[in-house]
């Protein structure tokens, strides 16, 4: 099409650089007639696009006058601008144009007849093949892959979301998918904030549990264990203390679970459930023991993240299952023996997926209130029971009769997350519903319901089966074997420290190839996937040296020195941890 000049060719080159992008756009069913005809030259004499009211989208405002403040104030080349519409292109071109090569530009269009009209009047093979233009489906999962990529922009620049607003013309969909992109972000935000500060101690503890975890047994033979059986997940929401005497005095033939810090609100109700979990890596858990009863939890099975403190595991009275969680070293280790879990925000979230995989019938869930009535936040004997929240964290909600509730901006994440999770589970979810916060994709029911639904029933000899499967579950595997990389890492490591040494001496001269070796060690740190998470840190330290820099000062090399020092550490003590031979031999 003439009115479409460059159209054809960037087609092409999206099908080299952005296969799914390029697949949704095939699958279109495209009016060429109707793409003429919407281009036309405005009253200002610009190119525009006739929308459905009859009015272009651009007769109001000139682009100069509404993308002037689309900026990049600092950290230019290490940041990156997600731009959500991209009507004709001045929005996204003025950002390519005002912008170094190495800043990235994300650029979200719903409307596939208006991403087909922006391609259709730039060139923009250039900056797709060198790596600064993306394009972004509608689409969560792809969506969270193109943010997960940003990393090293969420680390050493910003990321700037803007909403184009004269797309916003166009219909919601718009302002609806970038409050997803929004959601999104912050919540790889948190992620990436969580690692940075803790990766170390949550793969150290893993480091420190390995031992134990290879004793303990697999949590493997309870894959689809719960056929026939309906599970009831306690929380420590208010409405504990209403429904768990309940449940207490008529508990039906249901599994009941629920999180290790909640087991000491559990027994003031009566119940005993039939294991709990505990995910946390905060040595802060030890709080737990200050009201658990020991002699009454010693026969409940704790199903442990291999993350969980190794205090706080070695605390426990009962029986323990490990379980490996995703960012660590089951992702890599132990993926192709074991299921490696993706732990939520939330142990109600985990519990939720794990019991789905489990195969129970059903779900029902317990004192899962996300937000509370007045001033009591948990049920009694919860840790965080009579505790109190900062003003700028609490958020104000009304219940399914309109009362007023009160929850947290930390609540509201889990029960978005939650909700999210819900849609793809296979077992159906049910909320014995306290007068709290709404679960969407959850049934509200009453006691009556419950009972009138069969929810606490189950097959004959189905309990039995699970409690085998849980059982075996205990039984010790063979310990896997691991190569040392200790001795040949530091050699390795220590001769591109000498090159550096050599090159750095001459620094001016050598920039190109100063940064040439540090993306060489970059890359080295990353070969080998075992040892990826717990040098987490360091690779990120490196990708600031080798990715986010391209002239290097005297201090750059005294900053290597550091990550290259803590690395040999780290490798070393892994090396000690993982070879269970050895520390046998040592023993």
């Amino acid at each position: 099409m003439s009115a479409y000049p460059f159209l054809k060719e960037n087609i092409e080159a999206l099908e080299t650089y952005n296969p799914p992008l390029y697949a949704w756009l095939s699958s279109q069913d495209f009016d060429e007639e109707k793409l003429t005809q919407c281009l036309f030259k405005n009253r200002w004499d610009i190119l525009d696009w006739k929308m459905e009211n009859g009015n272009g989208m651009f007769e109001s405002f000139l682009p100069n006058l509404i993308y002037k403040d689309w900026i990049v104030p600092e950290k230019a080349e290490t940041s990156a601008t997600f731009i959500i519409g991209c009507n004709l292109g001045y929005g996204l071109n003025h950002v390519l144009m005002t912008t170094p090569d190495t800043h990235k530009v994300i650029v979200s269009e719903p409307n596939a007849e208006m991403l087909l009209a922006c391609l259709g009047q730039t060139d923009y093979r250039p900056f797709m093949e060198n790596g600064k233009l993306h394009f972004c489906p509608v689409d969560e999962n792809r969506l969270m892959s193109i943010i997960k990529d940003l990393d090293l922009q969420f680390v050493y620049g910003k990321i700037y979301l803007r909403l184009d607003m004269p797309s916003q013309q166009i219909g919601p969909e718009y302002a609806r998918w970038s409050a997803t992109i929004r959601d999104k972000m912050e919540s790889f935000s948190v992620e990436m904030t969580t690692l940075r500060l803790k990766q170390d101690v949550m793969v150290g503890n893993e480091l420190e549990n390995f031992s134990r975890t290879i004793q303990d047994g697999t949590i493997s033979t309870l894959k689809n264990a719960g056929r026939g059986l309906g599970a009831v997940i306690l929380g420590a929401g208010p409405s504990l203390a209403e429904f768990g005497p309940e449940l207490a005095k008529n508990p039906g033939n249901a599994v009941y679970v629920t999180a290790l810090q909640t087991l000491p609100a559990v027994q003031k109700t009566g119940l005993k459930p039939h294991f709990c979990m505990g995910l946390d890596y905060n040595e802060s858990m030890l709080r737990v023991y200050e009201q658990l009863d020991r002699e009454w939890a010693k026969d409940i099975p704790l199903i442990y993240s291999t993350k969980l403190d190794h205090k706080v595991l070695e605390a426990y009275p009962g029986p323990t299952i490990p379980m490996w969680t995703l960012g660590g070293l089951g992702t890599f280790a132990f993926n192709q023996h074991e299921e490696i879990f993706d732990a939520g925000s939330n142990v109600s979230i985990t519990l939720n997926r794990f019991l789905d995989w489990c195969g129970f019938n059903q779900i029902l869930l317990v004192g899962q209130d996300f937000a509370w009535k007045g001033k009591v936040s948990h049920a009694a004997g919860h840790q965080n029971a009579g505790a109190t929240f900062p003003a700028s964290a609490l958020v104000r909600l009304k219940n399914a009769d309109g009362e007023n509730l009160t929850s947290s901006i930390q609540y509201m994440t889990s029960k978005r997350e939650m909700e999210e999770d819900i849609t793809k589970l296979k077992t159906p979810v049910f909320n014995l519903y306290g007068g709290c916060a709404l679960i969407d994709g959850t049934k509200n029911v009453d006691m009556q319901k419950v009972n009138m639904n069969g929810l606490l029933a189950s097959a004959p000899g189905s309990m039995d089966y699970f409690l085998t499967a849980m059982n075996l579950a205990r039984t010790p595997r063979p310990a896997p074997r691991f190569e040392s990389r200790s001795q040949k890492w530091n050699v390795s490591i220590r001769n591109a420290t000498k090159k550096l040494e050599k090159l750095f001496r001459k620094l001016n001269k050598n920039q190109k190839e100063i940064n040439k070796t540090f993306h060489d060690v970059y890359f080295f740190l990353r070969q080998d996937p075992l040892y990826l998470p717990y040098l987490y840190n360091e690779i990120l330290d490196m990708a600031g040296l080798a990715r986010a820099k391209t002239s290097y000062a005297p201090k750059d090399l005294p900053h290597f020195k550091k990550i290259a020092k803590k690395t040999i550490k780290k490798v070393r003590y892994m090396d000690r941890c993982l070879n269970l031979e050895e520390r046998k031999e040592a023993a």
